[in-house]
């Protein structure tokens, strides 16, 4: 047995054990329109068979915003599964729903203040997509050429380092955003272990954001990188095909473990 394979089986016959998944890049593949990306199928069983497994919690833990992540995960009122959209800043619990959160009216306004402004100074920039998101705005660029994509960052950063110094910046895989609040994936999964009472972790996630979840995890979690990049996980995989093999050895031996 390898260190991987029993840094894997050590995780998957915890008592209760957390699997907190990034979605883009991890069970989806990139895509050109954000919105039409969707798990690959093998990626959708693995999840499912983990989800019903008892004391096993599932998570999607996500930049998106909670609407977003629900339209493109599939996402229904009866799912087991939990989310937490917005880096943390929004969650869903299963049999409850969307759990409110309270935010100053001065926030929200210059939100749509900005949203509206940088839509209409990027308009003429072909390949480039402003995501309104619920907290402030994300920069797609991934079908626009390398100096459109330049200019629209660069433009992007001005504006918001002039009305909302206090934003907090975030660069992903083809994106640039900003957002009010300051959540992090790292307090997300932080949350979300206090609450289902997990023994352990698994994080998995394939880009720069994902960094702050992986970094933090505790002595006896797993976490996995998909793809290549600077990472402080344990286990790196290739692609979302090797971490669905992943997940399939992890249902596997919790099954056998919880049954």
């Amino acid at each position: 047995m390898t260190a991987a394979d029993a840094t894997v089986e050590a995780v998957a016959t915890t008592d209760t054990l957390l699997i907190a998944l990034d979605f883009d890049g991890t069970l989806s593949p990139l895509v050109d329109e954000p919105m039409s990306a969707r798990m690959t199928p093998g990626a959708r069983a693995a999840v499912d068979a983990l989800a019903v497994l008892p004391r096993t919690v599932v998570a999607l833990v996500s930049g998106r915003s909670l609407g977003h992540l629900r339209e493109i995960a599939e996402h229904d009122d009866s799912s087991p599964i939990w989310l937490a959209g917005s880096h943390g800043a929004q969650f869903w619990v299963p049999g409850a729903g969307i759990e409110e959160t309270g935010d100053d009216a001065a926030d929200l306004e210059l939100r749509d203040e900005l949203q509206k402004e940088v839509l209409e100074r990027t308009a003429d920039m072909a390949g480039v997509w402003i995501e309104p998101k619920e907290y402030g705005l994300g920069v797609h660029t991934r079908t626009a050429d390398a100096a459109t994509a330049r200019a629209a960052r660069a433009l992007v950063d001005e504006m918001l380092a002039d009305r909302a110094p206090s934003w907090r910046r975030r660069t992903g895989h083809d994106i640039l955003e900003f957002s009010f609040r300051h959540e992090g994936k790292d307090s997300a999964v932080a949350r979300l272990r206090e609450r289902v009472g997990a023994t352990a972790v698994l994080f998995a996630g394939d880009d720069v954001t994902d960094e702050d979840a992986l970094s933090s995890l505790d002595a006896g979690d797993l976490g996995v990188r998909v793809g290549g990049g600077d990472t402080a996980a344990t286990l790196r995989v290739d692609d979302i095909d090797a971490f669905v093999a992943v997940l399939e050895d992890v249902a596997r031996l919790r099954r056998a473990h919880v049954d």
